[in-house]
């Protein structure tokens, strides 16, 4: 199982990187590298506890899809979901958003299992550390655009 954790600090409120945090705003940040599509149960322009996200991007030639479910939720300060996809990868992603003096920190963890032992090994030698690279360029990502808004005030 893979346990990662990072952490990045903006010098934006921390309500403004919240509002990077709904459905219509996660794609300008989360997953963009992939194309990376949200369809909401319901169509739902925030996210809420129990709500199904079905996200599907391109790895290469290849298109996938995982759905994930929100676990925790609160404007501004917590999202959470859990997520499977087809092939038998399950985890949970979470990222919290605290003030800090000059902005707002926003601390990230990304918890998987690749089902299958040839998996695993494949996860440790390749996968955690690709995703890992992802994440930090997501969060990076993340930081410029809340920043820029404030630059914009």
């Amino acid at each position: 199982m893979a346990d990662l954790n990072f952490a990045e600090e903006i010098a934006a409120p921390a309500k403004l990187v919240g509002a990077f945090f709904v459905p219509h705003r996660m794609d300008l940040w989360y997953g963009t590298e992939m194309d990376l599509r949200f369809e909401v149960q319901g169509g739902a322009i925030e996210f809420r506890n129990g709500l199904k996200v079905r996200l599907t991007g391109r790895i290469g030639k290849r298109e996938f899809t995982h759905t994930a479910v929100v676990t925790e939720f609160e404007r501004g300060r917590v999202l959470e979901w859990r997520f499977q996809d087809a092939y038998g990868v399950r985890g949970m992603q979470r990222w919290e958003i605290s003030e800090v003096p000059n902005g707002a920190r926003v601390t990230m963890r990304d918890r998987y299992e690749m089902p299958g032992r040839a998996a695993r090994f494949f996860d440790w030698l390749l996968t955690r550390h690709a995703v890992a690279k992802r994440d930090r360029v997501e969060l990076q990502r993340l930081k410029r655009l809340a920043e820029r808004q404030t630059e914009r005030r």
